[in-house]
């Protein structure tokens, strides 16, 4: 439901919306002054401040406020605020929402020469491109990745499958083993769900839109059979329509009730807080997620920094994001977040380069997938997220339901 009030939220903001982006003045290198505020939802608001004392120390006349906000409560707060006028002046994105906050028409476009766009990994660079023009900068990226028991594995004699044949030959030498549910799927977790299918739907060679993001194409005879291979892995008893959900798969993953999830990168730490690092180093292995009949390719998150022309201080706004996306600064927001960065040079430093659990992770960004880009996708995909767990309970057809959400989806339109 909360999706579905943003999306409505989403579409009715861009009323009040300027309907052409001008460009910026180029941005020098003075020392930024003023006030500049900034917006971050979630546990990122919690470590910017003091992460920002360099920053600081570089600007002395520049005063850096920042509100954390609620990530669930983010994007409502912020379209009130374009509608009310009253904007920050630099505000942090989520890949989930950012197409329809980009359609707002309240964002700046970036400055020419402010950063290199070759400088990023190009399909996060492209989620804050409209028309031709950059609304943001990437600030974090990652790929889903196949993770898995690497000491259970051994154990079965089983490298990690590279295709969806092997992935269903994997899963059944784990259950001979004795593993309950060798596969993770993510069922009831409604727009996650949907990002999840989508790396699947383009493994098999289809897309949830148009390339050009006019028209939806979710019952496309490739999506239908992307949908029912993912279905057939619950309904052949690879993996439960009951769990893990989100939060409870390093429990189910560390005693060995599931044995293989495709997940973020977020998971390694995870296991080391639970069962210490060296839990982790004899027992986790990861790999691309494997390959359907066009190929593998992953679910594609990112996080990106934007300005919003109403902004009181964009100097001081573009200043802080040009650094935020700097190869140092994104090495040190990684070794102090976690937040893998969406500049390719920082995955050069030791930090990254020397850790093997992420050179799938590397690998899987080259070609990683991005949801639609349209204003709508946050009410289509929840819908669409929501409608899977009636192929996973066998209470309808991948083709029946998607069907149904093709036609939610034509019904709510583009908005962009």
């Amino acid at each position: 439901m909360k999706h579905l009030m943003i999306a409505a939220a989403l579409l009715a903001a861009t009323a009040y919306a300027t309907p052409f982006a001008f460009a910026q003045s180029p941005i020098d290198d003075t020392p930024a002054t003023g006030t500049l505020q900034v917006w971050i939802g979630g546990a990122e608001g919690e470590k910017l401040p003091a992460f920002l004392a360099d920053f600081k120390a570089a600007n002395p006349g520049l005063d850096v406020q920042v509100t954390q906000i609620p990530s669930d409560q983010f994007d409502t707060k912020l379209l009130t605020a374009i509608a009310a006028g009253t904007v920050p002046d630099l505000v942090r994105l989520y890949s989930q929402s950012q197409s329809g906050l980009l359609a707002t028409g309240a964002f700046a476009e970036v400055p020419a020469g402010l950063v290199d766009p070759e400088s990023f990994f190009t399909n996060t660079y492209n989620t804050t491109v409209k028309g031709g023009v950059a609304y943001g900068l990437p600030w974090d990226a990652y790929a889903t990745i196949f993770q898995y028991r690497k000491d259970l594995a051994d154990k079965a004699g089983l490298e990690a499958p590279k295709t969806w044949d092997e992935l269903k030959t994997f899963a059944a030498a784990m259950k001979e083993q004795g593993v309950e549910w060798p596969i993770s799927l993510d069922v009831g977790y409604d727009i996650y769900n949907a990002q999840g299918l989508n790396e699947y739907v383009h493994q098999n060679g289809g897309s949830f839109i148009n390339a050009d993001q006019t028209a939806w194409t979710i019952n496309s005879p490739e999506n239908v059979a992307a949908l029912e291979y993912w279905g057939s892995l619950i309904s052949e008893g690879f993996a439960s329509p009951d769990g893990p959900k989100f939060l409870d798969t390093v429990p189910w993953f560390t005693s060995g009730q599931i044995v293989a999830k495709d997940n973020g990168p977020w998971l390694e730490q995870w296991l080391v807080d639970a069962n210490g690092a060296d839990w982790v180093k004899s027992n986790l292995a990861t790999a691309p997620v494997p390959a359907g009949p066009d190929g593998s390719f992953s679910a594609l998150g990112s996080g990106s920094v934007a300005v919003l022309k109403d902004a009181k201080n964009p100097d001081a706004a573009w200043k802080l994001a040009r650094y935020l996306t700097e190869p140092a600064t994104q090495i040190a927001w990684y070794k102090t977040f976690g937040a893998l960065p969406a500049v390719k040079a920082a995955w050069d430093d030791p930090s990254i380069a020397s850790n093997p659990l992420l050179d799938a992770e590397r690998e899987a960004l080259q070609t990683a997938v991005d949801i639609p880009q349209v204003a709508t996708w946050p009410q289509v995909g929840t819908y669409l997220g929501q409608q899977m767990e009636l192929v996973a309970r066998g209470q309808a057809s991948a083709k029946d339901v998607l069907d149904d959400v093709q036609s939610f989806a034509e019904g709510a339109g583009l908005g962009n």
